[in-house]
């Protein structure tokens, strides 16, 4: 089964640049076993969201990856970047898609 956890956007942005504080850790870091994670940008009240979220819950529940959440309007970087994108998925911390998930195609990027 997969991990999943929601998580401010700070880490997000501090990952990006390619630091972390020692309290916050980056996404790979949560990957697990599989050393694979899928994260979800997204906002409270996106329906777009709710269907993403159920596609990738499966998906990670079924291939042993970890999944995050992160919410960007704690982060208005993120929020300027991905507000009329969400929800963005990303896989392993590179953008893999943006407004909807396609289930066969994020199956066949974790492969």
């Amino acid at each position: 089964m997969g991990i999943f956890r929601r998580r401010s956007a700070a880490t997000v942005s501090d990952t990006s640049s390619g630091s972390s504080s020692a309290s916050e850790t980056p996404a790979e870091s949560v990957a697990g076993a599989s050393g694979r994670v899928v994260t979800m940008l997204s906002r409270p009240g996106c329906h777009l969201c709710d269907d993403a979220r159920a596609v990738i819950l499966r998906v990670t529940g079924e291939l042993d990856v970890a999944f995050e959440e992160v919410d960007i309007t704690t982060d208005p970087k993120l929020e300027e970047e991905y507000g009329e994108q969400i929800p963005v998925t990303l896989v392993n911390g590179r953008q893999h898609d943006f407004w909807r998930v396609d289930e066969g195609r994020l199956r066949a990027a974790l492969a």
